[in-house]
Protein backbone atom coordinates (compact mmCIF):
# COMPACT_ATOMS: atom_id res chain seq x y z
CA UNK A 1 0.00 0.00 0.00
CA UNK A 2 1.22 3.71 -1.11
CA UNK A 3 1.52 5.48 1.36
CA UNK A 4 2.57 9.59 0.56
CA UNK A 5 5.52 11.00 2.39
CA UNK A 6 5.62 13.91 4.93
CA UNK A 7 5.84 17.24 2.95
CA UNK A 8 9.31 18.60 4.96
CA UNK A 9 11.11 21.87 4.18
CA UNK A 10 14.32 21.63 2.34
CA UNK A 11 17.18 23.56 3.78
CA UNK A 12 17.38 27.02 2.12
CA UNK A 13 14.28 28.83 3.12
CA UNK A 14 11.63 29.66 0.08
CA UNK A 15 12.63 31.84 -2.62
CA UNK A 16 11.40 32.57 -6.05
CA UNK A 17 13.98 31.46 -8.64
CA UNK A 18 14.30 33.84 -11.14
CA UNK A 19 16.71 32.98 -14.34
CA UNK A 20 16.79 36.26 -16.91
CA UNK A 21 18.16 35.01 -20.75
CA UNK A 22 19.63 38.70 -21.09
CA UNK A 23 21.27 41.72 -18.88
CA UNK A 24 18.43 44.05 -19.38
CA UNK A 25 16.05 41.12 -18.09
CA UNK A 26 18.31 40.61 -14.83
CA UNK A 27 18.90 44.38 -14.30
CA UNK A 28 14.88 45.00 -14.12
CA UNK A 29 14.70 42.56 -11.31
CA UNK A 30 16.86 44.11 -9.66
CA UNK A 31 15.37 47.49 -10.15
CA UNK A 32 11.99 45.96 -9.06
CA UNK A 33 13.38 43.12 -6.27
CA UNK A 34 16.64 44.28 -5.75
CA UNK A 35 16.04 44.94 -1.79
CA UNK A 36 15.17 41.20 -1.79
CA UNK A 37 17.33 39.36 -4.07
CA UNK A 38 20.44 37.24 -4.08
CA UNK A 39 22.15 37.05 -7.12
CA UNK A 40 23.60 33.33 -8.19
CA UNK A 41 26.70 33.26 -10.47
CA UNK A 42 29.21 30.46 -9.54
CA UNK A 43 27.32 30.03 -5.53
CA UNK A 44 30.38 28.80 -3.83
CA UNK A 45 29.89 31.11 -1.21
CA UNK A 46 26.35 32.30 -1.57
CA UNK A 47 24.78 28.50 -1.48
CA UNK A 48 26.20 27.56 1.71
CA UNK A 49 25.22 30.66 3.52
CA UNK A 50 21.52 29.37 1.90
CA UNK A 51 21.85 26.21 2.68
CA UNK A 52 22.44 26.98 6.41
CA UNK A 53 19.99 29.78 6.83
CA UNK A 54 22.37 32.71 7.15
CA UNK A 55 20.98 34.13 3.94
CA UNK A 56 17.06 34.12 3.63
CA UNK A 57 16.33 36.20 0.18
CA UNK A 58 12.91 36.65 -1.19
CA UNK A 59 14.39 36.02 -4.47
CA UNK A 60 17.28 34.31 -6.37
CA UNK A 61 18.25 35.94 -9.52
CA UNK A 62 20.11 33.31 -11.46
CA UNK A 63 22.67 34.74 -14.02
CA UNK A 64 24.43 32.13 -15.21
CA UNK A 65 22.55 32.37 -18.71
CA UNK A 66 24.48 36.21 -19.43
CA UNK A 67 26.92 34.97 -21.99
CA UNK A 68 28.03 38.62 -22.35
CA UNK A 69 29.70 38.65 -18.85
CA UNK A 70 31.60 35.44 -19.68
CA UNK A 71 34.15 36.75 -21.71
CA UNK A 72 37.24 38.91 -20.85
CA UNK A 73 39.85 41.35 -22.70
CA UNK A 74 43.41 41.57 -22.75
CA UNK A 75 44.33 45.13 -23.69
CA UNK A 76 47.90 47.52 -23.84
CA UNK A 77 46.40 48.60 -20.12
CA UNK A 78 44.54 46.10 -18.89
CA UNK A 79 43.07 42.65 -18.17
CA UNK A 80 39.19 43.04 -18.29
CA UNK A 81 37.26 40.26 -16.80
CA UNK A 82 33.47 39.61 -17.48
CA UNK A 83 31.86 38.70 -14.19
CA UNK A 84 30.94 35.37 -15.28
CA UNK A 85 34.18 34.39 -16.30
CA UNK A 86 35.34 31.15 -14.46
CA UNK A 87 38.16 31.21 -12.30
CA UNK A 88 39.67 28.08 -13.90
CA UNK A 89 39.23 29.69 -17.67
CA UNK A 90 41.42 32.27 -16.61
CA UNK A 91 43.73 30.57 -14.90
CA UNK A 92 44.95 28.47 -17.75
CA UNK A 93 44.63 31.32 -20.20
CA UNK A 94 47.76 31.35 -22.45
CA UNK A 95 47.44 34.99 -23.08
CA UNK A 96 46.66 36.09 -19.41
CA UNK A 97 49.70 34.03 -17.92
CA UNK A 98 51.90 35.87 -20.43
CA UNK A 99 50.75 39.36 -19.57
CA UNK A 100 49.53 39.36 -15.99
CA UNK A 101 50.98 35.98 -14.43
CA UNK A 102 50.14 37.18 -11.25
CA UNK A 103 46.60 36.86 -11.79
CA UNK A 104 46.73 32.97 -12.58
CA UNK A 105 49.24 32.60 -9.60
CA UNK A 106 46.58 33.99 -7.44
CA UNK A 107 43.16 32.36 -8.40
CA UNK A 108 45.68 28.92 -8.36
CA UNK A 109 45.98 29.61 -4.68
CA UNK A 110 41.40 30.01 -4.64
CA UNK A 111 40.39 26.27 -3.23
CA UNK A 112 40.85 23.40 -5.12
CA UNK A 113 39.94 22.74 -8.97
CA UNK A 114 36.37 21.89 -8.73
CA UNK A 115 35.62 24.91 -6.77
CA UNK A 116 37.48 27.04 -9.19
CA UNK A 117 35.67 25.37 -12.23
CA UNK A 118 32.74 27.06 -10.43
CA UNK A 119 33.73 30.07 -8.84
CA UNK A 120 33.03 33.51 -11.16
CA UNK A 121 35.94 36.35 -10.58
CA UNK A 122 32.75 38.65 -10.60
CA UNK A 123 31.55 36.88 -7.74
CA UNK A 124 34.65 36.43 -5.98
CA UNK A 125 35.21 40.27 -6.00
CA UNK A 126 31.72 40.74 -4.83
CA UNK A 127 31.44 38.43 -1.94
CA UNK A 128 34.33 40.91 -0.80
CA UNK A 129 35.68 38.52 1.98
CA UNK A 130 38.28 39.84 3.61
CA UNK A 131 40.51 37.16 3.62
CA UNK A 132 40.12 36.36 -0.72
CA UNK A 133 42.93 36.57 -2.64
CA UNK A 134 41.55 38.62 -5.45
CA UNK A 135 40.76 41.38 -3.97
CA UNK A 136 44.30 41.52 -2.93
CA UNK A 137 45.77 41.75 -6.14
CA UNK A 138 43.33 44.76 -7.04
CA UNK A 139 44.11 46.55 -4.31
CA UNK A 140 47.62 46.22 -5.55
CA UNK A 141 46.97 46.92 -9.04
CA UNK A 142 44.66 49.96 -8.18
CA UNK A 143 41.97 48.26 -10.07
CA UNK A 144 37.97 48.80 -10.44
CA UNK A 145 35.01 46.85 -10.66
CA UNK A 146 31.99 48.02 -12.97
CA UNK A 147 28.74 48.22 -12.25
CA UNK A 148 25.75 48.33 -13.99
CA UNK A 149 21.97 49.18 -13.28
CA UNK A 150 19.04 50.22 -16.03
CA UNK A 151 20.02 54.04 -15.08
CA UNK A 152 23.59 53.31 -16.31
CA UNK A 153 27.50 52.30 -15.92
CA UNK A 154 30.05 53.22 -13.51
CA UNK A 155 33.00 51.98 -12.49
CA UNK A 156 34.28 52.20 -8.95
CA UNK A 157 37.77 51.97 -7.49
CA UNK A 158 38.87 48.77 -5.69
CA UNK A 159 39.03 51.26 -2.84
CA UNK A 160 35.16 52.92 -3.20
CA UNK A 161 33.91 49.30 -3.93
CA UNK A 162 35.29 47.29 -0.92
CA UNK A 163 33.39 48.65 2.56
CA UNK A 164 34.19 46.16 5.09
CA UNK A 165 33.18 42.19 5.68
CA UNK A 166 31.36 41.18 2.79
CA UNK A 167 29.71 44.88 2.30
CA UNK A 168 30.49 46.65 -1.19
CA UNK A 169 29.36 49.89 -2.38
CA UNK A 170 27.69 47.93 -4.73
CA UNK A 171 23.52 49.60 -4.91
CA UNK A 172 20.69 46.70 -4.79
CA UNK A 173 19.30 47.80 -8.22
CA UNK A 174 22.95 47.34 -9.38
CA UNK A 175 24.98 44.03 -10.67
CA UNK A 176 28.84 43.86 -10.66
CA UNK A 177 29.68 43.25 -14.51
CA UNK A 178 33.39 43.40 -14.93
CA UNK A 179 36.55 43.66 -13.46
CA UNK A 180 39.26 45.54 -14.72
CA UNK A 181 43.06 44.58 -14.12
CA UNK A 182 45.32 47.33 -14.80
CA UNK A 183 49.09 45.78 -16.69
CA UNK A 184 51.72 47.24 -14.93
CA UNK A 185 54.28 47.93 -17.36
CA UNK A 186 57.85 47.22 -16.15
CA UNK A 187 56.90 46.26 -12.63
CA UNK A 188 57.36 42.94 -11.19
CA UNK A 189 54.08 41.48 -9.72
CA UNK A 190 54.23 39.01 -7.30
CA UNK A 191 51.53 36.87 -4.89
CA UNK A 192 52.19 34.67 -1.62
CA UNK A 193 49.73 33.52 1.05
CA UNK A 194 50.00 31.43 4.06
CA UNK A 195 47.10 28.74 4.58
CA UNK A 196 46.67 25.91 6.86
CA UNK A 197 46.44 23.85 3.55
CA UNK A 198 46.24 24.43 0.12
CA UNK A 199 42.78 25.25 -1.05
CA UNK A 200 42.14 26.66 2.58
CA UNK A 201 41.05 30.33 2.45
CA UNK A 202 44.77 32.27 3.30
CA UNK A 203 45.35 33.17 6.99
CA UNK A 204 47.22 36.32 5.12
CA UNK A 205 47.88 37.24 1.51
CA UNK A 206 50.41 39.52 -0.03
CA UNK A 207 50.32 41.19 -3.43
CA UNK A 208 53.20 43.09 -4.40
CA UNK A 209 54.76 45.21 -7.50
CA UNK A 210 58.24 45.72 -7.32
CA UNK A 211 59.78 48.56 -10.24
CA UNK A 212 63.67 48.93 -10.12
CA UNK A 213 66.21 50.81 -11.70
CA UNK A 214 70.08 49.77 -11.21
CA UNK A 215 68.80 48.01 -8.03
CA UNK A 216 67.24 50.52 -6.51
CA UNK A 217 63.62 50.76 -5.75
CA UNK A 218 61.44 53.19 -8.15
CA UNK A 219 58.24 52.42 -6.61
CA UNK A 220 56.41 49.42 -4.29
CA UNK A 221 53.01 48.57 -3.76
CA UNK A 222 51.80 46.01 -1.28
CA UNK A 223 48.34 44.70 -0.59
CA UNK A 224 47.42 42.73 1.99
CA UNK A 225 44.39 40.64 2.44
CA UNK A 226 43.28 38.76 5.94
CA UNK A 227 44.72 41.52 8.68
CA UNK A 228 41.76 43.93 7.77
CA UNK A 229 37.59 43.85 7.35
CA UNK A 230 39.02 44.64 3.80
CA UNK A 231 41.95 44.82 1.43
CA UNK A 232 44.29 46.82 2.82
CA UNK A 233 47.77 49.12 1.01
CA UNK A 234 50.44 49.20 3.19
CA UNK A 235 51.14 52.66 2.44
CA UNK A 236 54.03 53.26 5.09
CA UNK A 237 55.80 50.27 3.86
CA UNK A 238 55.17 51.63 -0.08
CA UNK A 239 56.63 55.10 0.74
CA UNK A 240 59.94 54.01 3.07
CA UNK A 241 60.96 51.56 0.07
CA UNK A 242 61.43 54.20 -2.45
CA UNK A 243 65.01 55.10 -3.22
CA UNK A 244 66.74 52.60 -1.47
CA UNK A 245 68.38 49.43 -2.56
CA UNK A 246 67.02 46.25 -1.72
CA UNK A 247 69.42 44.57 0.89
CA UNK A 248 69.04 42.26 3.77
CA UNK A 249 68.99 45.44 6.20
CA UNK A 250 66.48 47.49 4.16
CA UNK A 251 64.09 44.57 3.61
CA UNK A 252 64.20 43.81 7.52
CA UNK A 253 63.54 47.35 7.86
CA UNK A 254 60.38 47.11 5.53
CA UNK A 255 59.17 43.73 7.07
CA UNK A 256 58.98 45.90 10.42
CA UNK A 257 56.67 48.28 9.08
CA UNK A 258 54.57 46.53 7.42
CA UNK A 259 53.98 44.21 10.67
CA UNK A 260 53.42 47.85 12.40
CA UNK A 261 51.31 48.89 9.79
CA UNK A 262 47.99 46.44 10.26
CA UNK A 263 45.95 46.23 13.07
CA UNK A 264 44.59 42.55 12.74
CA UNK A 265 41.73 40.70 14.94
CA UNK A 266 42.14 37.25 16.21
CA UNK A 267 40.07 34.27 14.79
CA UNK A 268 40.20 30.97 15.28
CA UNK A 269 43.14 30.56 11.89
CA UNK A 270 45.06 32.56 14.54
CA UNK A 271 45.77 35.56 16.88
CA UNK A 272 46.20 39.02 15.95
CA UNK A 273 49.92 38.83 16.68
CA UNK A 274 50.49 35.73 14.18
CA UNK A 275 49.27 37.58 11.67
CA UNK A 276 51.25 40.74 11.80
CA UNK A 277 54.57 38.33 11.65
CA UNK A 278 52.91 36.47 8.75
CA UNK A 279 52.42 39.92 7.11
CA UNK A 280 56.09 40.52 7.40
CA UNK A 281 57.41 37.23 6.69
CA UNK A 282 55.56 37.15 3.51
CA UNK A 283 57.17 40.57 2.28
CA UNK A 284 60.58 39.28 3.52
CA UNK A 285 59.97 36.37 1.24
CA UNK A 286 58.85 37.95 -1.72
CA UNK A 287 61.29 40.85 -1.47
CA UNK A 288 64.34 38.02 -0.95
CA UNK A 289 63.81 34.51 -0.53
CA UNK A 290 66.67 33.48 0.60
CA UNK A 291 66.01 36.32 3.70
CA UNK A 292 62.40 34.92 3.89
CA UNK A 293 63.45 31.44 5.07
CA UNK A 294 65.41 32.71 7.38
CA UNK A 295 62.82 34.85 8.68
CA UNK A 296 59.88 32.65 8.54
Amino acid sequence: MWRRREERPVKPGAFEYVAPESLEAALAVLTDRGEDASILSGGQSLLPLLNMRLARPEVLLDINRLGELATWEVTGDEVRVGALVRAARLERDAEVLATLPVLPEAISHIGHPQIRNRTTVGGNVAHADPSSELPGVLAALDGSVELRSQSGTRTLSWDEFFVSVFTTAREPEELVIGVRFPLLRGWDVRFTEMARRHGDFPIVALTVAVQEDGGVLTGLRAAATGVADRPVRLTEVEQAATGRSLDDAVIADLAGLARDAVDPQPDGAGSAEYRKHLVGTLLSRVLAPELGRSAA
